[in-house]
């Protein structure tokens, strides 16, 4: 049975923790970037059910996993707060929005064309998270990085993603090795920093109950094991179906091998989507990656619109529906897997120094892997043509300085003024510039 936290503890209900893990999966744009700070401003420095030290060795944890980081980092909280109910709810919640607005779009997609005035509404929303990507990014590096070996990883993983193309898990593990080899050098950052002052909720839980997250283990075990049989399940029974049996099938396999997010694949799955199955276009790939960018959720739901339009080719629009459910279904399934069953285990090792500085090097590599999104993400909201260009062993992706689009400019200026100057909060600076969006290139149409 779950556990529940001492009431000392002051700790927020299940009902309290529903309600910010639904408004997490409700203003999750932006890639893994944007949606790690939202929720490192939701859940550590608004509300401070989680400290910085927890927060970030179960990023560190996630980063290390196939599939959405930010999706399993939310399971891998919701579990710890409320066992396995809450890291289902949080895990759900986080892509329960998304789903239901792509499989509305793809819809609409199939069958009436493009969506200028859905572009419209989510292009200031993109404008609104590029600021909100910077912000997190200086906060999480003022915390996580002490001294000159974790600022010299940071700046080595940004480099390697940026201008070295070098496989994201190669960075990750590298950055793994240098912390276990050398964990004094990371004693005052990330998980190893020290105790901090107030402790937040969680953490005080904890000390309270130390036996807390041994009684939720077993839950989380029966619950990892349950959600492997649910995902294997359907490939096996739809395994001599036409067409369905190779959704579940093709997406199976990219829920294994989706290391670093969904753009380390994306280039294996528009080939094989669309030159080894034939389901879909170059150009329909393209839109479908518009439209995961645009909507709520990990990016990593641009399958589903693969999936969906893949069926809709034979079975029409309930066809559709049901392939793009399907490959939400095998895309997910084993994100639960990971973390139920390997969470109990990683909490042991906040006390282990050579594991705990492992994970501290991870810590100092996510820097420069979120910078390198950052940046990755705003050069292609600020400017509309972004080429890879080949230096030397270098290849570095460089703006086109006539493709700047002045009203994304404009829109990212007036959410740092709401955010930074104004203090407005997040979901206000979001309608600010959402609304601006609109108007701008719904009803404007600049």
């Amino acid at each position: 049975m779950d556990a529940s936290p001492p009431k000392a503890a002051a700790f927020p209900t299940f009902r309290e923790a529903l309600g910010v893990w639904w408004r997490i999966g409700l203003l999750s744009f932006g890639g893994p970037a944007a949606q790690i700070a939202l929720m490192h401003r939701e859940v550590v420095e608004e509300r401070r059910w989680v400290s910085d030290a927890r927060f970030l060795h179960a990023l560190n944890f996630c980063m290390l996993l196939p599939g959405p980081e930010a999706q399993q980092l939310a399971t891998y909280l919701g579990w710890l707060m409320h066992g396995v109910r809450g890291g289902l709810a949080a895990g759900l919640l986080f892509i329960l929005p998304g789903v239901a607005v792509m499989m509305a779009l793809s819809i609409i997609y199939a069958t009436l064309g493009e969506v200028p005035l859905v572009a419209a509404l989510f292009f200031g929303l993109k404008c609104a998270v590029l600021v909100l990507v910077v912000e997190a990014l200086i906060r999480v590096a003022r915390r996580a990085l002490k001294g000159a070996l974790p600022w010299a990883l940071a700046a080595s993983a940004f480099l390697a993603l940026f201008a070295f193309a070098v496989p994201f898990p190669v960075v990750v593990l590298a950055a793994a090795l240098v912390g276990y080899a050398a964990p004094a050098a990371f004693a005052g950052a990330g998980h190893g920093a020290a105790k901090e002052a107030t402790p937040a909720l969680l953490d005080a839980a904890l000390a309270a109950d130390p036996a807390r997250t041994q009684r939720m283990a077993s839950m989380a075990r029966r619950a990892g094991l349950l959600a492997l049989v649910l995902w294997v399940w359907p490939v096996a029974l739809l395994m001599d179906v036409r067409l369905f049996g190779d959704i579940a099938w093709f997406f199976s396999k990219m829920a294994v091998v989706t290391f670093g997010g969904a753009y380390a694949v994306l280039a294996y799955v528009a080939q094989e989507a669309v030159e080894g199955y034939r389901w879909l276009t170059a150009q329909e790939m393209l839109a479908g990656l518009g439209l995961a960018e645009t909507t709520p959720g990990p990016l990593i739901l641009v399958l589903q619109f693969v999936g969906f339009l893949a069926a809709y080719r034979e079975a029409g629009v309930m066809g559709g529906v049901a392939g793009a459910l399907l490959t939400v279904w095998v895309t997910f399934a084993p994100c639960f897997a990971w973390i139920f069953l390997g969470a109990p285990y990683v909490e042991r090792l906040q006390d282990q120094p050579r594991l705990k500085g492992a994970l501290a090097g991870v810590t100092a590599a996510v820097v420069g892997v979120i910078a390198n999104l950052a940046l990755w993400f705003g050069l292609r909201v600020v400017f509309s043509r972004v080429e890879q260009v080949a230096i030397g062993p270098l290849t570095i992706g460089l703006p086109d300085p006539l493709s700047l689009v002045p009203d994304a400019l404009a829109l990212t200026a007036l959410a740092a003024v709401c955010l930074f100057v104004l203090r407005l909060g997040v979901v206000r600076t979001l309608a600010v510039t959402a609304a601006a969006g609109f108007a701008a290139r719904g009803v404007l149409g600049i």
